[in-house]
């Protein structure tokens, strides 16, 4: 079997993730669940089966003992996010399954309240979750949103490059960190002379990116970025922690003139077992959200997006209690989720 094969079989079953390791048979992730599947190779079987993704100075890379992150696309065009490491002295692999097509807003659900933001002229909007939580999806989808709507030049720094988009009303540039950039700071650094509109980070890992994205949010650009956190008051704790302590409020001062939203998002089983539904927690940047961010109140901030519902704010457990409430997902899957199950139980309507 190659790995053009294994790909297409992993596609036909809907996984989202190809995982090959030693002394096991592949196994996919489903709907979030690990699979076990039929099919057997030997280590050394394995090892040839990745080594045929790496070009040479990949491979070199494997030699001397680091990891690779990249992108592998197939004849027809299919694309995979893959990270090839070392584990027990065998090589181990991971592949993210891409969509063939970016999903639009419909298709995915997103509430009304993404496209709103994502028609802001300037700005900061973030799109959280842990891993394999749909985000770069998510981020997708908004981003040719805007390639559909506006003539804007649409600029993205991605680690690897994902989705690629077919341009439409928009003009758009796609740099792979580590083949076209040599990382995210540097491409945000010429993207201050690139005439960009939106800007897309992949992640913001670090203090350089996020005060560079922080900055070209200030210059009066739209800039779209994720973090793996699993909160908008965490999000906002975790840009500033990275800080040390004396540039901390400098950055609330930021964040405060810049914010546009926080979207967190988690995808759940849905109740009828065929796939999964996303379930969103989302703070818009209004005058109270900002006040508590500039005054280091962030641990309001839960309070303040639960009476936000005008400005399109929600509660992660509120949105989640609405899906059990619709039948789209069943209670004890939403339980898994929840940060305040008496809250949410409350909300369910179920005590």
């Amino acid at each position: 079997m190659n790995i053009s094969q294994l790909i297409t079989i992993a596609r036909e079953r809907r996984c989202s993730d190809i995982h090959i390791t030693a002394a096991r048979n592949i196994v996919f992730r489903i709907d979030g669940s690990l699979v076990e599947t039929e099919i057997q190779m030997s280590p050394a079987q394995q090892r040839e089966l990745i080594l045929s993704m790496l070009n040479d100075k990949q491979r070199d890379l494997i030699d001397n003992g680091k990891d690779v992150d990249m992108c592998y696309t197939m004849e027809n065009g299919q694309r995979q996010r893959v990270n090839v490491f070392h584990q027990q002295k065998h090589l181990a692999c991971v592949m993210r399954i891409i969509n063939d097509k970016i999903p639009t807003f419909e298709e995915l659900n997103l509430p009304e309240t993404l496209r709103t933001l994502v028609e802001e002229p300037r700005g900061l909007i973030l799109v959280t979750g842990p891993t394999g939580s749909g985000k770069s999806t998510s981020l997708a989808a908004m981003v040719d949103y805007i390639n559909s709507n506006y003539a804007r030049h649409i600029l993205t720094a991605e680690d690897p490059v994902e989705y690629v988009y077919t341009q439409k009303k928009s003009l758009i540039h796609q740099r792979d960190i580590g083949t076209d950039v040599a990382s995210f700071e540097g491409a945000l650094r010429s993207a201050m002379r690139e005439d960009p509109d939106v800007i897309l980070i992949g992640e913001m890992r670090d203090y350089e990116t996020i005060s560079a994205a922080v900055t070209a949010a200030e210059t009066g650009h739209l800039v779209l970025s994720t973090l793996h956190t699993t909160g908008a008051a965490s999000t906002i704790d975790r840009i500033i922690d990275v800080f040390p302590p004396h540039n901390q409020q400098q950055i609330r001062t930021q964040l405060a003139s810049v914010l546009k939203g926080v979207v967190t998002q988690t995808l759940v089983p849905k109740a009828d077992g065929k796939g999964r539904v996303a379930a969103f927690e989302i703070m818009t940047g209004t005058d109270a959200v900002l006040n508590l961010i500039r005054e280091n109140k962030c641990h309001q901030l839960n309070s303040t997006i639960q009476t936000g519902s005008k400005a399109g704010m929600v509660l992660l457990d509120s949105y989640l209690a609405k899906l059990v409430r619709s039948g789209t997902i069943k209670m004890n899957d939403a339980l898994e989720k929840v940060n305040d199950r008496q809250a949410f139980l409350a909300e369910a309507g179920r005590v």
